[in-house]
């Protein structure tokens, strides 16, 4: 079974239907730690120590946040910045997450269209994410599709409980080892996973 650690950030987690009802989804789930960075670390001082620890003990990073100017909250870069240091994370000898999968959980107000060539806002949301991509594979982890949530507004109660089980789902596939690394290559979020199996 996989570790799975989930860095969840939301400056204005109070406000956010979608996210809360994630979180709700798969908060006791076995082998699953969630890292609230906003509720930890409200000062933006961040315990680098304590944060390298709790990588080590897991298998699959999760960067849980909301799409906030087609990247992340600020303290999610803060954590990047000061957690994922040279000689720890990447470099020669860096190679203390070497082999870990790492992915993404966004919501964002826009639908799917609107990420697109054609869309307004001209690129896709995996092209906006390249720098996450890299990251993880500067750190030599291997970085899955993310798990989109799109117009995470007008979402009825039926819509939030079907991406919260979609999201469950996602995680306990990836926990049980029971996903084809395979996949990767063909779906654009990992959403498609179970629309897939469905």
């Amino acid at each position: 079974m996989k570790k799975i650690l989930i860095l969840f950030a939301h400056p204005a987690f109070q406000k956010s239907r979608i996210n809360k009802t994630l979180l709700e989804a798969i908060k006791n789930l076995e082998g699953v730690t969630i890292n609230n960075l906003y509720e930890k670390y409200p000062d933006f001082f961040i315990d680098v120590p304590a944060e390298q620890k709790l990588l080590s003990q897991h298998d699959v990073i999760v960067w849980h946040h909301p799409f906030y100017w087609y990247s992340a909250p600020a303290l999610i870069k803060e954590w990047m910045d000061l957690v994922l240091q040279h000689g720890y994370a990447y470099g020669t000898h860096g190679r203390a997450l070497e082999g870990k999968w790492a992915m993404q959980c966004i919501s964002s107000g826009g639908s799917k269209a609107v990420y697109s060539a054609e869309g307004k806002n001209h690129y896709t949301v995996n092209e906006f994410l390249a720098p996450f991509n890299q990251s993880a594979t500067l750190c030599r982890m291997n970085y899955l599709p993310p798990f989109v949530v799109h117009g995470s507004h007008l979402l009825g109660a039926a819509e939030l409980k079907k991406h919260a089980e979609d999201y469950r789902a996602v995680i306990e596939l990836l926990r049980d080892s029971k996903i084809n690394p395979d996949l990767f290559n063909s779906i654009e979020y990992i959403n498609e996973i179970i629309e897939q199996n469905a």
